[in-house]
């Protein structure tokens, strides 16, 4: 069951020293939505501190404000703890335990359709991004949208909600995205950082995995496979394959895109995406993982086709 907003602002309030988790290998909403309660928390006089287990991606950082993410929990008497974009405790890998054994307050901001709840205060609402939340509570608690904050609230936004063109976008989100527009946030250098440019890698790593798209279930599932070997090759890391999966689902026909990324010999990071008619979270959480309905993941083991045979035959359940 949530807490409101003013019983989770209260908190914050009192609060002097708080520390802000998201989830491992972090995207733009986690990233976004976890430094803009920092920065605003910090223009209030708090000492406040973004952790994530893994440093941010290379193209976010033409933000000064990412450098700001700190891969070790810095040794303070925290009053705070509050998790973002985690649709489960264990996302947070090495900071899971850390916030588990935390004795105080600790407060859980999500946007995932499987969040169940976990922290002691929590705030869960399905919509396209954990920023949409955020925007909203930092203007109901009247903290000051800076251009900053604004421009961290946006690569949120724009980000998980696919440009805006995801099927969960709301009116509400676009309203939000008009707040923080008039709050300065530059849509511009937004879109082009995050969308319009990357690096050669990139591109030659993208060609090489489309060029394997594969499909099954009479062409409603469309897979494509990211390999170890064709990474280092490239020197691509894992962080440039963000985005893979949508263009398979681009193909007409196709139901559902599922990609899968090789994380080491025989553990494959599988990410799905749905039109609409088929609720991927069920066949993400079959696995154990969760996420949305149009949108979720899982982590798989054995051999590629083993893997591949699994998520058909799952996909083919949900049709």
């Amino acid at each position: 069951m949530n807490n409101s907003f003013s019983e989770i602002i209260d908190q914050l309030n009192r609060a002097d020293k708080i520390a802000v988790f998201c989830h491992a290998r972090p995207d733009g909403d986690a990233l976004g939505s976890g430094l803009a309660l920092c920065l605003a928390l910090e223009n209030l006089g708090k000492k406040a501190v973004m952790c994530c287990e893994d440093e941010p991606p290379a193209r976010f950082m033409f933000m000064p404000e990412f450098e700001k993410v700190s891969t070790a929990l810095p040794n303070m008497d925290y009053d705070v703890f509050v998790t973002v974009d985690c649709a489960d405790d264990t996302r947070m890998g090495c900071f899971s335990k850390t916030c588990k054994k935390f004795k105080k307050t600790t407060i859980n901001i999500d946007h995932h359709i499987s969040n169940d709840g976990y922290a002691k205060m929590n705030y869960v609402k399905v919509c396209p991004a954990t920023c949409e939340i955020m925007t909203e509570l930092l203007y109901t608690a009247g903290y000051e949208i800076t251009p900053a904050i604004a421009n961290l609230l946006m690569i949120g936004l724009v980000t998980d909600s696919g440009m805006f063109m995801h099927k969960d976008v709301t009116d509400t989100t676009f309203k939000v995205a008009a707040l923080l527009r008039e709050k300065g946030a530059d849509v511009d250098s937004i879109y082009y950082n995050m969308f319009a440019r990357q690096p050669k890698a990139r591109a030659l790593l993208y060609g090489r995995v489309m060029n394997g798209l594969r499909f099954a279930l009479e062409d409603k599932l469309a897979i494509i496979v990211i390999h170890e070997k064709d990474m280092a090759e490239l020197g691509a890391d894992k962080s440039l394959t963000e985005g893979f999966v949508d263009f398979p689902l681009t193909v007409d026909g196709v139901e559902v895109a599922a990609s899968l990324m090789e994380y080491r010999k025989n553990q494959y990071k599988v990410s799905l995406r749905s039109k609409g008619k088929v609720n991927v979270n069920a066949v993400a959480t079959s696995f154990g993982g969760g996420g949305h309905i149009l949108a979720s993941g899982c982590m798989l083991f054995g051999e590629e086709e083993e893997v591949v045979e699994k998520i058909t035959y799952a996909v083919s359940l949900n049709l």
